[in-house]
Parts: structure tokens; C-alpha cells; sequence
């Protein structure tokens, strides 16, 4: 039986109207751009990056525009677990990407975020971050509005935020970015996952062994890398692993992110307080970033969401491939 949701009552029209109001504003002052192409406490619990001049939760990655059409084209027709075997088979078509520990994984974002998680007007984002492949140095990152061609700040450096003081970076050093020795098998994937949990920076209060020991943590941490670099073959075995996992639905709609791009949201479970959609390419699988909204009073309300429009492996911070 296909599993589908549906969105709460007005959410998909409220939501519509708020950003395709944004995207006239800005296209009424900013030419076209043709597009090239970490982890946030908020939903997914990743590092955090209250920097680059937009919120506390903006991520170590970029955010970038998506609407949910309704009615514009038909609703998916196939499961969760079927479009990502799809993904998965979309991933071995990939070219594979090599890198070395003291390279970096340069990814170019469209982000557009809201000022406050359910209100306010929202800005859109060019990012372009540099993570270490290794694991050896900090994130670096810079960012321009997208109304500003020449308005790029300087190149940052990101550290993980505090969860206990969203004022206070740390000092550790992030996990690597590129994804090399992954598992190609999803059995022994899930295996390795459960013995290498993606670092939540829970606070002190919190459970470790009730987090990090429940069955959906393995999943979490394949989510998680997503936002680094996962070669082909392991990429294709994460995408068969999340297929496995119980709850995700397909949201009925049609996507459609800032470069013009639709796509098919699948709706994962587990998130407190808000949803988290992934994304992928309505025709050709391909992941193409996600969404994350909050719920407040019984009311849904997209927070952010991210566009991937280019990924490379470069050798320094700044350089551009």
C-alpha cells in the first residue's frame, strides 16, 4: 500500500503564499543567477554555526528556498523506501570523487532561512563552506545575500556551538567530511553506523545511553552524512538503509526549490517539535537538499530549508574548484 501525508490544513496554501511573496520580492530588485553545485541543533542536533550573520541556527551548511506547490503536478506515486531505492540507484551512476585527509569537501548552497522559526520575513543565502576531509581542521565558510552579486563577506571560521550556550563555540574538532570508508553493504553499513554515532552535542542533562542506544540512532547518523561527501557505492547502501526505516512517508505536492528544480519530499520520523523533509529530483532521484519546519500551537511553518548546488574536493579554504 502506497503510504502518503498530508500536510496540516492550510499549510501547504500559508506556506505558498509567504514564499512565493518572497521570491517576487527578490526578483523584482535581483537579476537572474544560474546556479553552480553543519549540522544544526535545531531538529537534527549537528554541529552548530550561530554565525555568518543570520541566526544562531543557521547551519554549517546553506539553506535555500523551496515551495510546496499544490496542485501543481500530480502526488508522488511511489513509496518512501521505493523513491529511495531509487536515490540509490541514481547514487551508483554518480562519478566518484577521491580525496585526501588534508583536502577539503567544498560545497556551493542557496540558503534561505526565517528570521524567527515561525515568523518573520526570509532571507536567501549563496554559501559556500570548505570542510576538512579528514577531519583535521574547522569548518570555513562565506556567505552572500543573494540580492548582493559582489556582496561576498569574508571567508569564517566555524566551530560547533555550545547546546548548553548558544553563544559559545567549542573547540573539537569537527568529523571528517568525506565519507570514504563507509560500508558499501547496507547490512554491514548499519553495523558500522551503530558503532559510530554521529556526535549530537548533547546537553549535560540529557540521556547518552537512551539517545544514542535507540534503534533509529543508526539512521540519524546516515541522515547526517548527507551534508558531507558519501562516494557512490556507500551512498547507494545509505539510500538502501533509510528505505528500511519505519514511519518516513512521502508528502503529497510537488517541491520546488530556488533554481527551478522539482522534487519529491519524504517526511522522516522522529523529529520533535517540527518536521524534516529530504529531497530528491522528481525524475532522476537525486538528492537535492532538504526542508525543516516547526510546529507551534498546532501550527506547521517552514523554519529552512537547503539546495546543494555544487560539491567538489579542493585543496585550502577558499579555493574554488
Amino acid at each position: 500500500m502506497i503510504r502518503r501525508e498530508e500536510s496540516p490544513h492550510g499549510f501547504e496554501e500559508q506556506l505558498l503564499t509567504d514564499l512565493k511573496a518572497h521570491v517576487v520580492r527578490r526578483g523584482e530588485t535581483v537579476p537572474a543567477v544560474r546556479p553552480v553545485g553543519h549540522r544544526t541543533r535545531f531538529l537534527r542536533g549537528r554541529r552548530l554555526a550561530g554565525v555568518l550573520g543570520l541566526v544562531v541556527v543557521l547551519t554549517v551548511g546553506g539553506l535555500t528556498v523551496q515551495t510546496m506547490g499544490v496542485g501543481d503536478r500530480p502526488p508522488p506515486t511511489a513509496s518512501a523506501a521505493e523513491i529511495f531505492r531509487l536515490a540509490a540507484d541514481a547514487a551508483r551512476q554518480q562519478p566518484e570523487l577521491t580525496a585526501r585527509p588534508e583536502q577539503y569537501v567544498f560545497t556551493e548552497e542557496l540558503a534561505t532561512i526565517r528570521d524567527l522559526p515561525d515568523s518573520g520575513p526570509y532571507h536567501t543565502n549563496r554559501v559556500q563552506r570548505w570542510e576538512s576531509a579528514g577531519g583535521l581542521a574547522h569548518v570555513q565558510a562565506r556567505y552572500r545575500p543573494e540580492n548582493e552579486p559582489n556582496g561576498w563577506g569574508e571567508l569564517r571560521v566555524l566551530r560547533p556551538g555550545d547546546p548548553t550556550d548558544p553563544t559559545k563555540e567549542l573547540d573539537e574538532l569537527p568529523s571528517p567530511a568525506y565519507h570514504g570508508d563507509l560500508p558499501t553493504d547496507p547490512d554491514e553499513l548499519l553495523r558500522y553506523l551503530r558503532e559510530h554515532p554521529v556526535d549530537l552535542h548533547l546537553p549535560e542533562a540529557a540521556d547518552e545511553e537512551a539517545v544514542y542506544g535507540s534503534e533509529s540512532m543508526a539512521y540519524t547518523t546516515a541522515r547526517s552524512m548527507l551534508d558531507g561527501y558519501v562516494p557512490p557505492r556507500a551512498l547507494a547502501a545509505l539510500y538502501e538503509l533509510l528505505a528500511r526505516q519505519p514511519g518516513a512517508v512521502v508528502i503529497s505536492g510537488d517541491v520546488v526549490d530556488a533554481a527551478g528544480r522539482h522534487g519529491v519530499a519524504i517526511r522522516m520520523p522522529g523529529v520533535i517539535g517540527g518536521n524534516h523533509d529530504l529531497i530528491f529530483d522528481r525524475d532522476t532521484h537525486v538528492y537535492l537538499g532538504y526542508r525543516g519546519s516547526v510546529i507551534r500551537g498546532g501550527k506547521e511553518s517552514l523554519h529552512a530549508a537547503a539546495a546543494r548546488l555544487r560539491v567538489a574536493i579542493v585543496d585550502r579554504p577558499g579555493q574554488l574548484p
